[in-house]
């Protein structure tokens, strides 16, 4: 059966996140569901990062095996026909191996997290973004990520309900960058990696902004990580402003 990599964007804001689930609206179960307008029977398609509710892609990465031959400009003009209205889009698509996997064949993940800060609620923004009221200090936050870059054991920041065989992860990069909008000043915190633990990300983020505010020092992230425990540490931040931004592979698979 010939094999297609999916380039996806979503808006996770009305899933239960990525997984199908039987009693709740997923991502894939969407995109299963219009795979089979265009080949009625049963599909089941892999990603390269199963999100949480709430959070969002810009550049998740699945693949699907299709009966018969589909020009791949076609598969996705057609998956986004069927899609409407869930705000699940198609970016692009290409014929790759029938040994090729989303998920096994990826060599890493790139997440994006977007922080506003003011004080008025956020409306335009609202469910893309997370909210906090209180000024944040970049480089006291740039410190506290410093020491997270590298090899190290993250049992503090990954979820008690986290399934991966170990907590040892390598954290390639963690860039923090400050961005004046019309909406306010936000920071991006851009987190790069072969893979994520489940939570890591938000449980990142939500500690650094504790530095950013004062609340934490930023040796104090260290002091943490070395914890090995979940108590230790800092809030886990929600979801809506977590974005899966692209995978890599080893060869380029969209052009």
């Amino acid at each position: 059966m010939p094999r297609y990599a999916l380039l996806v964007e979503y808006d996770g804001g009305p899933f239960s996140g990525w997984q199908r689930q039987a009693d709740q609206p997923s991502v894939q179960g969407a995109i299963e569901a219009a795979l089979a307008r265009l080949e009625p029977r049963d599909h089941t398609i892999a990603a390269a990062g199963r999100t949480d509710a709430g959070v969002h892609a810009r550049g998740q990465v699945a693949h699907c095996d299709m009966a018969k031959d589909w020009d791949p400009f076609r598969l996705s003009e057609a998956l986004n026909y069927h899609l409407k209205p869930a705000p699940v889009a198609i970016r692009a698509c290409a014929a790759v191996d029938d040994d090729w996997h989303a998920r096994f064949s990826a060599l890493e993940r790139r997440y994006l997290f977007r922080l506003l800060v003011r004080r008025a609620p956020a409306t335009l923004e609202a469910g893309q973004v997370w909210r906090v009221m209180n000024p944040l200090d970049l480089g006291a936050m740039r410190a506290g990520a410093a020491h997270l870059i590298g090899l190290h054991d993250f049992t503090t920041f990954r979820s008690t309900m986290c399934q991966a065989a170990s907590p040892v992860k390598t954290l390639d990069e963690i860039r923090i960058e400050q961005v004046e909008t019309g909406a306010g000043t936000e920071f991006h915190f851009s987190l790069r990696a072969r893979s994520f633990l489940h939570n890591q990300v938000r449980s990142i983020v939500g500690t650094l902004e504790r530095v950013g505010a004062g609340s934490w020092a930023p040796g104090d992230v260290k002091t943490a990580l070395e914890a090995c425990d979940r108590a230790a540490c800092g809030p886990v931040c929600p979801p809506q402003g977590l974005y899966l931004m692209g995978v890599g592979y080893p060869e380029a698979v969209f052009g």
